[in-house]
């Protein structure tokens, strides 16, 4: 039996198509933690509201649905962590907890974990299981970050409804559509539909 047919098997995800190794559970973990950190430099402000638009959430979706429920799990910790020690990597340039869009950050950890169960489960082999897959990804990570905003900033539930979700629904929309294209599109790539 050949290694790429190896590769394919079921529960596999995009991450297990390349050699295993310790080495490389602990270069994707690294890497998927710098790449979401690298994606909330891509900070756009939104006006009334203190959390602005970023490429973080797709990043952590992404890392999540194409590393598997653990390791993904484990790049979201790490950036978390290390955000928390200072790392400034936060939404533009930010580090630390508490501020108003840490929520997120700990919504994101929720998101990448479930979504990189999903996609063990063939979630994302196809568009319309992608779709669902973010679409729940992104819930996941309002679930914790608007009530996280609100309790931060004594806003109440619908002030923050309205100023840390509201907002966003047309990039996530955008966001889960391109993850619509990519991921299927990869295990097209890769000789697996």
């Amino acid at each position: 039996m050949s290694t790429a047919s190896v590769s394919f098997r079921p529960g596999a995800v995009l991450a297990d198509l390349l050699p295993a190794s310790r080495v490389r559970d602990i270069a994707l973990v690294v890497g998927g933690a710098a790449l979401t950190g690298l994606a909330a430099q891509i900070a756009v402000p939104v006006p009334g509201s203190p959390v602005p638009v970023t490429g973080q959430t797709f990043a952590a979706l992404l890392v999540g649905t194409a590393f598997g429920a653990r390791r993904g799990f484990l790049s979201l910790a790490l950036y978390a962590l290390a955000g928390m020690a200072g790392v400034p990597w936060f939404a533009g340039g930010t580090s630390g907890a508490g501020g108003a869009s840490f929520g997120y950050v700990l919504g994101m950890l929720l998101a990448a974990t479930v979504v990189g169960a999903l996609a063990r489960r063939g979630a994302d082999r196809s568009v319309l299981r992608t779709a669902g897959t973010m679409v729940l990804g992104s819930a996941l990570i309002y679930a914790v970050g608007v009530p996280y905003l609100a309790l931060s900033t004594g806003m109440s539930f619908g002030a923050a409804v309205a100023a840390g979700l509201t907002p966003f629904l047309i990039g996530d929309a955008l966001k889960a559509a391109l993850a619509m294209g990519l991921l299927p599109a990869a295990w097209k790539l890769a000789g697996r539909k």
